[in-house]
């Protein structure tokens, strides 16, 4: 029976009024709400039902979770407080046995397919109906931060526990996803788990030839970390389209407007476009000292005015919402007193407006041509690595948290993400929502990354609870 004391309680958290109103309007609203489709201020229909009302008393363990946060940090190869966890290294090995033990301390099956994505299960009452997914990645780029994705993966496990706390049996069975390298650290390729997952049959090809830096084949480091044993086809880790009913990450928003708003979450409508490139001019190297000015054919000079152009054309695409980054520039010797010979330049551009950032590719293009002809190089080889399209968030995932949230009475505010996650491909397989928590001034990819444990346990609140719903639907 349920007490009087109990009762009360209950019927004071259902009548308190929903989300607070946010006044103060982002100048990009207009944009973010064409591109997504979802009105950023609009009132909010919160006729999803809550699965169990008991539900809405949830005990996060945020102690246990900080903890573990912090140990798994530690599975590093640079020192704290950065993070840098690449690919199938030694304490990227380290790192997945440390997730794999906790999901079995939490009474999931754990199972891994050829690549190393790694997935714990809860088995509903209904296992044969599509399960609800969540999870993220915990490879690091050198020298971040120990927040990034690893949020979304401790977190899911910390969700498992807080229903399972609550006495609550899912219907639909709930898997907890361990994505593999979703930094494109080592091999250049982001997103490299879910992208195969989604069942990206070039990528799948790819990786047969692929290699990092040190000439290591992707193959040869799968298997030295366990994975990609005695064959060379990977297409096994496909999964069909509807093989989850729903899939849901919970993330640091890796942006300051959360936390300059005050909000507790927020709900990700659309994740933008992003594309990858890789450059590379050849000239005639030579002496320093010994070649005049006029006689150069300088590799170096090429990439760094392309670098700049790259600035020009983001800046001149008419639209705030287009970046453009050069994060990597090599030369060829590199040497001080040595005119660099090649050099390789790696380009980074996104935009939620898919045929604006496709035409700034095309004139970064042209200029790499134009400046090889103009200084004597060879553009030896511009390549699009990845040029992927945005995602939708499914409108049923996002009732869900909506709902969710009016229950927990947390401040929310729909938003897209500029930058992407393991979602983006996700929702090739199934309906697809994100969640984002607050962080600290924004950071992420760096040391300074820090979200506080109020708010996480607020946005594992809201993801167990949103699973939950889930699970129990039709």
């Amino acid at each position: 029976m349920m007490s009087l004391r109990f009762f009360l309680l209950l019927l004071f958290q259902l009548s308190v009024s929903g989300i607070l109103a946010i006044n103060n309007e982002d100048p990009t609203d207009k944009t973010m709400e064409d591109f997504s489709g979802y009105p950023i201020h609009a009132p909010i229909d919160y006729s999803f039902a809550a699965p169990n009302t008991l539900l809405s008393f949830l005990s996060v363990d945020s102690t246990a979770l900080e903890n573990q946060i912090d140990e798994l940090s530690t599975f590093s190869d640079t020192p704290a407080p950065s993070v840098t966890r690449i690919l199938y290294t030694e304490k990227d090995v380290l790192a997945r046995r440390y997730v794999k033990n906790l999901m079995g301390l939490s009474g999931l099956s754990v199972r891994e397919d050829a690549v190393g994505n790694i997935f714990g299960r809860w088995d509903g009452y209904e296992p044969d109906l599509a399960p609800v997914a969540t999870g993220s990645h915990i490879d690091a780029i050198p020298y971040s931060g120990k927040y990034d994705g690893v949020v979304g993966v401790l977190g899911a496990i910390e969700a498992i526990n807080v229903l399972k706390r609550s006495g609550f049996k899912p219907k639909r069975s709930l898997e907890v996803v361990l994505f593999t390298s979703e930094e494109p650290t080592r091999f250049g390729i982001s997103c490299l788990g879910s992208r195969l997952l989604a069942g990206s049959k070039a990528l799948a090809e790819a990786l047969k030839t692929t290699v990092d830096a040190q000439n290591i084949s992707f193959l040869e480091a799968a298997r030295s970390a366990g994975y990609a044993k005695e064959q060379d086809d990977i297409s096994s880790v496909f999964l069909k389209e509807g093989s989850y009913s729903a899939f849901l990450e919970l993330h640091i928003e890796q942006g300051p407007i959360l936390e300059a708003e005050g909000l507790s979450i927020g709900i990700v409508t659309a994740i933008a476009a992003p594309a990858s490139l890789k450059v590379d001019f050849e000239g005639n190297g030579g002496h320093a000292g010994a070649v005049l000015m006029p006689n150069r054919n300088d590799a170096g000079l090429a990439a760094a005015e392309l670098a700049l152009d790259v600035e020009k054309h983001v800046l001149g695409s008419g639209s705030i919402d287009t970046v453009g980054t050069v994060g990597i520039l090599e030369l060829h010797p590199g040497a001080i007193n040595s005119i660099p010979s090649k050099s390789h330049v790696e380009i980074d551009t996104r935009d939620i407006d898919e045929k604006r950032r496709n035409d700034v590719i095309e004139k970064i293009h042209q200029s790499a041509a134009t400046i090889a002809s103009k200084r004597g190089v060879r553009l030896s080889e511009f390549k699009i690595v990845n040029q992927d399209p945005p995602a939708l968030s499914d409108k049923s995932v996002i009732e869900a948290m909506e709902a969710t949230l009016k229950e927990l009475n947390l401040t929310h505010k729909l938003m897209i993400s500029r930058a992407y996650h393991d979602s983006l491909f996700m929702a090739r397989v199934s309906p697809m929502g994100m969640l984002f928590i607050p962080c600290y001034k924004g950071y992420s990819h760096k040391p300074e990354e820090y979200a506080s444990s109020h708010n996480i346990g607020n946005g594992v609140k809201v993801l167990a609870l949103t699973l939950a719903k889930l699970s129990l639907n039709q």
